[in-house]
């Protein structure tokens, strides 16, 4: 069986106010989880459910990965905008010129969120999470479209982009230049897999870190060296 994404998952310091901040802008309900502690349930246009896992270290540099939120006109986009400030969110700097037609937000733990512009092709076939757009080596993209069995859908330049055959959120890496890997990684994945599944991921560049757990959880590393967990 090949792995399933089965979660997006935040690391913060007040996991059940953020997951209460991302219900509100994505409508999706919470529920309970017991590889979290807090979650939302998966979209109904196919996503994966959110996970929040506990962390006592504050964020101090830019993600390597943000959700890009897609809009269906600039009326749309501007109310977008006005739901992340009114329940907690706040505009962000991560050195934009004020000319990108995309709006640069952050969660009340300092995440970052793109409102995307109207009209944009690339997410034309996606939900309302159009993207989680990371950074990364084309190398990556491969390993989670094998992972996965996704598709690449973009492989140019070094950038590479997969999506699942249903459709829906697509997952990038945008090649060089690559942010610094500084201290703890705060957007990973949650894959489900049977346990024999693991060597297979390890042959496709995975490095087993530990595991399992007493919750049959393992934890591995991309070829990148971001890590991801396993549930089996």
């Amino acid at each position: 069986m090949t792995a399933q994404l089965d979660a997006i998952c935040f690391a913060a310091l007040r996991p059940a106010e953020l997951a209460r901040f991302w219900s509100g802008l994505l409508g999706r309900p919470e529920i309970d989880d017991p590889h979290a502690d807090a979650a939302l349930a998966p979209s109904a246009d196919g996503g994966c459910r959110l996970r929040f896992l506990r962390t006592t270290t504050p964020k101090t540099v830019q993600n390597l990965a943000h959700f890009d939120l897609t809009s269906t006109s600039l009326d749309d986009q501007r109310e977008k905008v006005a739901r992340v400030l009114a329940l907690g969110g706040k505009h962000w700097d991560v050195g934009q010129t004020g000319d990108e037609g995309h709006v640069v937000l952050a969660d009340p733990e300092d995440n970052e969120v793109d409102v995307i512009e109207p009209g944009n092709n690339f997410l034309k076939d996606t939900g309302l999470i159009g993207a989680l757009a990371g950074d990364g080596t084309p190398e990556v993209g491969r390993f989670w479209s094998a992972a996965l069995g996704w598709p690449l859908v973009w492989d140019q330049d070094e950038e590479t982009a997969i999506q699942s055959p249903a459709g829906g959120t697509k997952l990038t890496w945008g090649g060089p230049p690559y942010g610094s890997r500084v201290g703890e990684d705060r957007v990973t994945f949650d894959l489900a897999a049977p346990a024999t599944d693991i060597d297979r991921l390890v042959s496709l560049g995975a490095r087993l870190v530990s595991g399992p757990d007493d919750h049959g959880r393992y934890a591995l590393t991309d070829p990148d060296g971001t890590p991801f967990r396993v549930l089996t």
